[in-house]
């Protein structure tokens, strides 16, 4: 594609001249700016910084596979599972289960965290020699099938069979590595999520849970390392700029409305386009929206994001207002907005909808209530990015199934870019993604934060709101396969039902798609 071929309000200043080896660094020691951009640089625990490909890097700071996925304390544990009355303590061990961020931090600590050979023996009477379902799970066993293991142990979990459950936990506890291959990683944080569900059923609870949380400059260089290794979060960043930009290329007044600001990396480029308009800039203010949990990765407010995007705005003669809304999706109404005559409006919607709750969780179905108040406001586009995952009303069993068909292609996809020794691999594993799968498998109702959809129920309730699909921009698809090409061939782009689909081998892992 030739760049002269491109509108302007897509081949941004930072895309025209930006070295392609301008973010270097040494992710380990915290955060590293470009110094076309040191307005927006303070402190390693909240920053923006550009790819190699010129994108933003926007930091998201909701609980999600996303670069900065968890802000309440990560855990990790040093757990002798013991028979005590749950009902002794229900309201503890929930609120432990629900701050499950991490798991383990070597291979020792798992193996003591899984030693439940003090309350196997026991049970193991019980399983008859020569019961046939015995006599499978032995062969399992032998054979080292890790996957049909882990599901075998997930039926009987489903099943309340706790006795076949432990025994399966003791036997799959040396076939998982949290520095093994992909496989071995998932099945150690698979087989804590069943033991941390099997305490909330009320069969057992944690003697020890020793809390460990990151500094902001730690967790910053495992939220950067993870989202160098995989482009899915430059890839939603990319699509959804892409249909903004779009929509708005001939507009003079705009209001962008961000329901995850998170470090507001994402707007750079998109302001420096703006100053770049022929006619000169069209006045931009932008609401963000954000959790206040979530001030730690930022080291602050969300006023520190309105500073840093206003100086980079007066740098770039571009008329601009920050709106900070610290607020959780589920609380928003319409007041919350502030939209003024004659905007022309911009919905951004990266990597959160999957934590409002829907109708299976309350009654009052903020997840849909949500869409019909964006709806009302006549919004000229709305971006939707989530990862392609169906874990919201599954059952169980099938829920676990689907955690290892999404989290093993993770896994595979990190195997290719980072090095299996590499120093903070297993960081970036257990800080960004560990908590999520954990709160997936052990957690249920309000408790169970990480709710999935797939693209055709997204796709439903956007329908049923009253939007209608925006199609997507050409020039968008070309920027992102270019992306693409500096990661391995396995990944894969594909557009179909109205949405762009970026996946790994024969999984799809996260959609991009536009309403209006």
């Amino acid at each position: 594609m030739q760049a002269s071929n491109q509108p302007y309000y897509w081949t941004t200043p930072t895309q025209q001249h930006m070295d392609q080896n301008l973010y270097l660094g040494d992710v380990s020691q915290g955060s590293h700016f470009s110094d076309q951009t040191p307005e927006l640089a303070n402190n390693s625990s909240s920053s923006v910084s550009f790819s190699p490909n010129g994108s933003p890097i926007s930091l998201q700071d909701s609980h999600s596979f996303q670069p900065d996925p968890y802000h309440s304390p990560d855990y990790t544990y040093s757990s002798h599972v013991s028979k005590v009355g749950f009902e002794e303590n229900v309201d503890d061990l929930q609120l432990r289960l629900s701050e499950i961020q991490t798991i383990l931090d070597t291979d020792q600590d798992f193996a003591e965290s899984f030693d439940v050979s003090s309350w196997v023996e026991t049970g193991l009477d019980n399983i008859h020699p020569v019961n046939d379902q015995y006599r499978i799970m032995k062969q399992i066993i032998a054979k080292g099938d890790l996957k049909e293991g882990l599901f075998a142990c997930a039926k009987a979990v489903a099943e309340n069979d706790t006795v076949t459950a432990e025994w399966l936990i003791s036997m799959l506890r040396p076939l998982v590595s949290v520095s093994g291959d992909p496989a071995q990683r998932l099945g150690a944080y698979m087989l804590e999520g069943l033991v941390a569900r099997m305490s909330s059923s009320g069969s057992f609870i944690y003697k020890a849970l020793k809390c460990k949380e990151p500094t902001g400059g730690e967790l910053f260089s495992y939220m950067l390392l993870l989202y160098e290794a995989c482009p899915y979060f430059k890839f939603g960043y990319l699509s959804a700029n892409g249909a903004i930009a779009e929509a708005i290329k001939n507009e003079d007044k705009i209001h962008i409305i961000d329901f995850q600001i998170a470090q507001g990396g994402q707007w750079v480029t998109l302001i420096q386009a703006l100053a770049a308009r022929p006619g000169g800039p069209p006045k931009l203010r932008i609401t963000g929206i954000d959790d206040v949990r979530n001030s730690f990765a930022r080291g602050g407010g969300l006023n520190i994001i309105g500073q840093r995007l206003a100086k980079l705005a007066e740098s770039c003669k571009v008329p601009f207002e920050f709106h900070a809304v610290p607020v959780s999706g589920s609380d928003i109404q319409l007041h919350h907005f502030k939209v003024q005559p004659g905007e022309t409006l911009a919905v951004n919607c990266p990597f959160v909808l999957h934590h409002v709750p829907d109708e299976s969780v309350n009654p009052q179905n903020h997840r849909d209530r949500l869409l019909r108040l964006i709806k009302s406001l006549s919004p000229k586009v709305v971006t939707l990015v989530e990862q392609e995952a169906n874990v919201n009303t599954a059952k169980f069993f099938h829920r676990f199934q689907e955690v290892f068909s999404y989290y093993l292609a993770m896994f595979e996809s990190i195997d290719a870019t980072l090095e299996r020794d590499h120093k903070d691999r297993i960081n970036v594993e257990q800080h960004c993604l560990a908590g999520e799968i954990v709160n997936i498998l052990a957690c249920e109702g309000v408790e169970r934060e990480e709710r999935h959809e797939l693209h055709g129920k997204w796709r439903s309730r956007f329908k049923m709101a009253g939007f209608t699909p925006y199609p997507l921009s050409s020039y968008v698809n070309g920027t992102i396969k270019t992306l693409l090409e500096s990661y391995c061939d396995k990944y894969r782009l594909e557009e179909r039902d109205g949405a762009l689909f970026l996946g790994w081998m024969n999984r799809d892992l996260v959609s991009s798609c536009a309403w209006n």
